[in-house]
Parts: structure tokens; sequence; C-alpha cells
């Protein structure tokens, strides 16, 4: 079995292959929640997880690392982690996984809406990293943790922020930064209250480096894609249920199958990016 958490990286053709899954949202099989993740608004998750990572790994491209970008649960329960964990192992590719609002938060009073539920803060699973560096021959990866326990809104922390000037400062190599919470408005009311609340702050003290290349991150549950400062953005499908785009009120997007993101890292500092749906549902 491959040790975790994964420190380095090598693509033996020069260009990095690597498969972004995010948002799975697991509930335990013992769950007594488990309707509110089988709704008629939401596929099972568990299965969804599952065919996604299936259907990447058997497409005709090398998969070099898999990076999961938060929301790995829905209730935070070991059970669960030790589940997922178990899946990654058994791909045998180099993994990393980072903590999102739901592994670190744990939501109740669902028959409410969306803004009156409860939250309870929760002990993040220590198997969850951040300020980790993932080297290649090429890219550094840089994983941050933009959790706050007991809430659903992000934050990188001044700490966080140091590290990340101090790695970007150290190595001029094309860097990556993986990120839970987006970082640039998704023009949707209700999730934009909830990013990176200092995502100004966050821009103004990365814009000295020019070598960031990209920022991924998740929660949003959709595909886009932005551009800052030469950085691109890339928000990405969550491997369940979607929310509906540019949309000021909660609400789900019930036609858009789940998926993943593949980004390809080449030697040179270029990158190329998609995304893959599903193809059953």
């Amino acid at each position: 079995m491959l040790s975790y958490p994964t420190y380095r990286v090598h693509a033996p053709d020069g260009q990095l292959n690597v498969l972004q899954i995010t948002d799975m949202h697991l509930l335990s099989p013992a769950s007594t929640d488990n309707a509110e993740d089988h709704s008629d608004e939401k596929p099972n998750c568990r299965h969804c997880f599952e065919a996604n990572l299936a259907q990447a790994l058997a497409e005709d491209i090398r998969c070099d690392l898999i990076l999961v970008t938060g929301d790995l649960v829905s209730k935070v329960d070991s059970v669960t982690y030790d589940h997922i964990f178990e899946v990654l192992h058994s791909t045998q590719i180099p993994f990393a996984c980072i903590a999102g609002n739901h592994d670190v938060t744990d939501e109740s009073s669902h028959d409410l809406p969306f803004e009156q539920r409860k939250l309870t803060a929760c002990a993040m699973d220590p198997r969850l990293l951040s300020r980790h560096v993932i080297e290649t021959d090429a890219w550094q990866l840089l994983l941050l943790d933009s959790s706050i326990p007991g809430q659903i809104g992000g934050l990188v922390t001044e700490a966080d922020m140091d590290w990340l000037c101090a790695q970007l400062a150290t190595c001029d190599k094309p860097a990556l930064l993986a990120v839970h919470h987006h970082v640039m408005p998704m023009y949707s009311e209700w999730i934009d209250a909830h990013m990176i609340e200092n995502a100004d702050y966050f821009w103004q003290r990365l814009a000295p480096y020019a070598h960031l290349k990209v920022i991924v991150s998740g929660h949003t549950h959709q595909e886009q894609v932005r551009h800052r400062n030469g950085v691109t953005v890339y928000s990405t499908p969550s491997t369940c249920y979607q929310f509906m785009p540019y949309e000021d009120d909660f609400s789900y997007d019930k036609q858009a199958h789940a998926g993943y993101r593949w980004l390809q890292l080449a030697n040179n500092g270029n990158l190329a990016s998609w995304v893959k749906r599903l193809d059953t549902w």
C-alpha cells in the first residue's frame, strides 16, 4: 500500500496528470440521516463517488495524483473516512485530501431552510492535510485548509498566508494551489456569502508571485473558470449533487450530472484542464 500523505510525485513523461475530485458528501451506511442523502434532489453520494473514480481511472489517460478538495463527508464520522481512504488506497495512485466545511462542521435541522440550519463545530480528521507541499519535477502543489469549524464559509488565516507566500518565495517552480472554498465570486448570492471571507487580502498577498499559475477549489458544486492576476481559477463539480449556477437563492441543478476535473501540468509550465461528467446517473 502506498504511504500517505504524498510528498513527491514523478511523471515519467514530464507531464503530470492530476485527477481532482471534490464534495463527495458521504454518510456512514448506519447513519440515520441517509434519507436526506438519498432524497429526490440528491443521488446516492457513496455510489457516485465510487462511480466517478472508476470512470476517471478507466479513461485513456495515466493518473499520477488524485487530489481531493474537501467535503469528503456530510456528517463527520471516522467510519466514513475509513471507507473513503480505503477506496483511495485501493487505486494504488498517490493521493492527498484537504478539508471542507462539512469536514469540520455538522449541519442539522435539514427540514429548515438552508440559512436556518444548526451548525456544530467538529474536530477535523487528522488525515486531512494543510500547509502541505507535493513536489514534482516541474511543479509545486500547495494544499491549504480554508475551513472554519462551525461555519460554512472559509478563511485563509494570516499564518497560512505567511506559509503560502514563504513557499512561493523560496521555490520558483510553477505552482498550483488547492483550497476548498472559492476565492472568486460565482455570481450566485447565497454561495458567495460562503466563499473565503478575506479574498481581497488573499489576492493582494499573492500578487507578487507570477509563478502561481492555477488555483483549484470545490465547495460550489459547479464548473466555472475565472482568471485574475495571471492565475487561472477553477471551480469543479461535486462527485454527487450539483448547485444551480448564477442563482441568488439556494437551489439544486437537477439536470447536471456529477463530475470531476483533469489537470495536465506540463514541464514547461503550461496547463490544460477539463471537466468530465458521470456517464450513467
